[in-house]
């Protein structure tokens, strides 16, 4: 069963306009070319599983908060479905689109592209051939619309525009509206909102300018049009069906009509006027208590309480790339570097940044966990190794060379205790002590720069990796002395050892894998995975695919938690997994279909190419929302040094988390996570022909638990195997454990600690767990190492649990003490007349109560 996409991570908000869902708890986020749900009650993030082919620049949510449109850079639409999290239709606008807001009865939608308002039927609940529908356009402004709000019983809707106008245009024919520019702003129009069941307007301008914008007429004012005559009508639909698409109804609006025009019509006139600062975009919730602002330089996402003066959400991913990850050793969290000098950790549960830590001078280089789980390290350019504390949230220990060195990997033992960085400069390792901070010892030797460290898991070897095309293994307990030196046929990039700690994995610069039995320095396998990268054509590529494969790489490696298989990244879009007993690709996970990347087209359009050279060198960025702003004659606007570019798609780091379920990769696309699918799949284990539901039943109704769970097993259906479990009595449980066959304790704790993060019945089942590791345990020492990820996954399980209640626990007791205090002032005055044996009565009930308390 492969792993699937189930999350991004590090980075929180590109470009595009912000989304609340109707109740006002969620708020939608375009990040790249996929959607983020942030839940700020629950305060989770889960990224949809799919994705757009260009970035993401408009989303337009219905009002029922089911369905959503999202538009990409060329103007692309997906319908999507935020129920079933699907694509049900796609669509081509084939112009870039500014934005789209549906209306609030849900039976329309707005969409703005160049100087246009386009309305369209909503996609409904019954079938439909065209899911899209045009019914009218709007003409009016000169320049490109910029933003759409509609009034509250779905009658009209603004448009702002780069002319700085603002535009009234209505859903259906009104005989006393006329539409016509609201002018009398400086800059681009932002933003526009309806007042509440009114026709008076607030318009927001880029330069921080509110116009408010005050109407003669109520809604219940507007008055309908007549109604054609219905020759005329029908003759302009048959008109319609002759033609290959349909336009819709023309509507166009004047600039500047006459006051003939305007008599007894609905007038807009301007009341006031404010400016302070600069404004990008804004969100406001259903209930106007909390606000979204997302800034797209430096991916950034915050949600305001106005009332509290507080933060809601406050998250940021990594300005730059992110470049190396390490994951916790419960799985629980994950570490992530930049080349922004940030060293942020994330929780894979709520896939949100907890704490970020900001000593680095330079970039990242490369960040791991120690066996502990509460100490992170950092390698930086700056020439320092950093330890944080995760209890505190401080930087506890800086570890530096004799000299100034740029450190490129790092390592720590399975102790935790000695720390190995690799310099870029110099070509030495330098090796210090956690406990005392004191360098240990200069490993020289390589005769290049050292791209990879790795400390074998169950003994003191370090092995190194460099430039110099060799891998050599230090002995720990040798006063560091070169205990081998494996030569190798190109320059060495990465190096890993198996979690058993016997087999070595080498990547080197002509595409090759290399396994070697490090003990006696013999190479035992190798893969050649060239072309198995598929390293895509950049847009400026000036050499032929044949003369590009030759500088194909992997340049991160990591073993499966079990050892059996390995995966690889490099400079391309796809991750490989492979078997490392096999020597065979397994599969090949594309970690982004995102074309607003470069070398993601596998061939080179031609189309694009000119005598003068490749189309992609004009800058086309001029004059667009994150290019240079084409100034008027004598004015000095815009920064000038600003070029277009697009970021190129790699892989930077691969790891496996320890729990065996699931995988992270760091790219360009942001931190990506993927885990084993937990959808319902028939997967039997020895399976015969007595096993089905019924007779699983009907052993259990006769209380065998043991033939009845071991019979569910084999049947191998989650829920079935729950119902069999939560049915055993806690006072059976101890012999059905100590009855159990040992094929079956292993699937038991696997099952456990997955039921761990759903099921209510905590206490159930963690007896389960305690009796199975105390009368199992001797035995499943003898295959820890095949058992760690269960058992880790397991630990990860019950270590969320017992945060949670923890906090409980302490918000309780602290409850109890209040209470109590109070109490006692209160019973003090009232028993002070009282006898002395009353008195010491309520000194022991609160004793009694304190004892409880600190007991739960």
């Amino acid at each position: 069963m492969p792993p699937q996409f189930s999350g991004l991570l590090g980075t929180v908000y590109r470009r595009g306009n912000l989304s609340f869902t109707p109740d006002g708890n969620s708020l939608l986020s375009p990040v790249g070319n996929r959607i983020s749900l942030f839940d700020l009650k629950n305060n989770k993030c889960e990224t949809l599983p799919l994705a757009t082919r260009l970035n993401i620049v408009c989303v337009g949510l219905s009002p029922d908060g089911s369905l959503a449109i999202l538009i990409d850079e060329e103007g692309a639409a997906l319908l999507v479905s935020l129920i079933g999290k699907c694509v049900i239709h796609q669509f081509y606008f084939h112009k870039p689109v500014h934005s789209v807001s549906f209306s609030p009865d849900g039976k329309k939608f707005v969409v703005t592209k160049d100087n246009l308002a386009h309305l369209y039927h909503a996609p409904g609940k019954k079938r439909e051939f065209n899911a899209f529908v045009l019914d009218k356009t709007y003409y009016g402004p000169y320049d490109e619309t910029t933003c759409i709000d509609w009034t509250d019983d779905s009658k009209c809707f603004a448009v702002g525009s780069k002319d700085m106008s603002t535009w009234v245009f209505g859903a259906e024919r009104w005989e006393n509206l006329i539409y016509y520019s609201l002018g009398g702003h400086k800059d681009v129009i932002v933003a526009c909102f309806f007042e509440e069941n009114s026709l008076d307007l607030y318009t927001i301008s880029q330069d921080a300018a509110l116009c408010v914008w005050q109407c003669d007429t109520e809604l219940d004012g507007l008055k309908p049009m007549p109604p054609k005559d219905a020759a005329k009508e029908k003759k302009e639909e048959d008109d319609e069906e002759l033609l290959e698409e349909p336009k819709g109804e023309e509507i166009h609006g004047k600039a500047d009509p006459s006051e003939q025009e305007t008599r007894n019509k609905v007038k807009y006139s301007r009341v006031a006027n404010i400016s302070d600062q600069r404004i990008a975009s804004i969100s406001i919730n259903c209930t106007g208590d909390w606000i979204a602002f997302g800034c797209s330089g430096l991916g950034q996402l915050l949600v305001w309480e106005w009332q509290s003066e507080s933060y809601v959400l406050k998250q940021q991913g990594h300005f730059n790339s992110m470049v190396s990850l390490g994951y916790s050793p419960d799985g629980q969290y994950i570490v992530t570097g930049g080349e922004d000098g940030k060293v942020k950790v994330w929780n894979t549960s709520s896939s949100f940044c907890f704490v970020t830590f900001t000593e680095h001078n330079s970039g990242v280089t490369a960040v791991t966990f120690t066996s502990t789980g509460y100490v992170v390290l950092s390698a930086s350019l700056d020439g320092t190794v950093r330890a944080f504390d995760l209890h505190r949230y401080r930087n506890f220990r800086t570890f530096t060379s004799p000299r100034p060195s740029q450190f490129s990997c790092l390592a720590v033992d399975s102790s935790g205790e000695i720390v190995a960085a690799g310099s870029q400069d110099s070509f030495e390792i330098f090796i210090w002590s956690m406990q005392s901070g004191r360098l240990l010892d200069v490993l020289a030797g390589h005769e290049g720069p050292i791209s990879s460290l790795s400390f074998n898991p169950m003994k003191c070897v370090l092995a190194s990796a460099s430039w110099d095309k060799t891998v050599k293994l230090w002995d720990m307990l040798d006063s560091w002395r070169t205990k081998e030196t494996l030569i190798m046929n190109s320059d060495v990039l990465v190096v890993a050892f198996r979690p058993d700690g016997k087999e070595l994995a080498v990547a080197a610069l002509n595409g090759q894998i290399t396994f070697w039995d490090h003990e006696n320095a013999v190479q035992t396998g190798s893969i050649e995975g060239r072309h198995d990268l598929q390293m895509g054509r950049k847009e400026l590529d000036k050499i032929t695919a044949k003369q590009a494969a030759k500088g194909k790489s992997f340049t991160t490696l990591c073993y499966s938690a079990d050892g059996q298989s390995i995966l690889a990244g490099g400079l391309s879009k796809f991750v490989c997994i492979y078997n490392v007993k096999e020597q065979i690709l397994m599969k090949k996970f594309e970690i982004s279909c995102n074309y607003s990347l470069d070398a993601m087209e596998e061939y080179l359009d031609r189309r694009k190419m000119t005598e003068f050279g490749s189309m992609a060198l004009i800058d086309e960025g001029g004059g667009g929302d994150e290019g240079v702003a084409i100034p008027l004659p004598g004015v000095k606007r815009g920064d000038m040094s600003y070029r277009h570019f697009k970021p190129e798609i790699r892989v930077t780091c691969v790891r496996f988390c320890p729990t065996g379920r699931s995988w992270a990769a760091t790219t360009t696309e942001g931190l990506l996570l993927y885990s084993l699918d937990s959808g319902l799949i028939f997967d039997p284990f020895e399976l015969d022909i007595d096993v089905t539901p019924s007779n699983i039943h009907k052993t259990l109704g006769q209380k065998e638990y043991t033939v009845a769970i071991v019979m569910a097993f084999k049947l191998n259906e989650k829920k079935l195997i729950q119902e069999v479990i939560e049915a055993v009595p806690s006072s059976e449980v101890d012999v059905v454990c100590s009855s159990l066959p040992d094929l079956y304790v292993e699937k038991l704790l696997e099952f456990l600690a997955s039921a761990f993060e759903t099921s209510c019945h905590l206490e159930f089942y963690l007896i389960w767990a305690h009796k199975l590791l105390m009368l199992h345990g001797q035995k499943l020492k003898t295959r820890s190492v095949k058992l760690l990820p269960v058992i880790q996954f397991l630990q990860k399980s019950i270590q969320r649990h017992f945060e949670d209640v923890s906090k409980l626990c302490e918000w309780n007791i602290y409850n109890i003490k209040y209470t109590l205090a109070i109490s006692q002032q209160r019973g003090m005055k009232r028993q002070a007349e009282e006898t002395p044996g009353d008195e010491e009565e309520l000194d022991s009930d609160s004793d009694y109560l304190m004892q409880e308390a600190h007991k739960g």
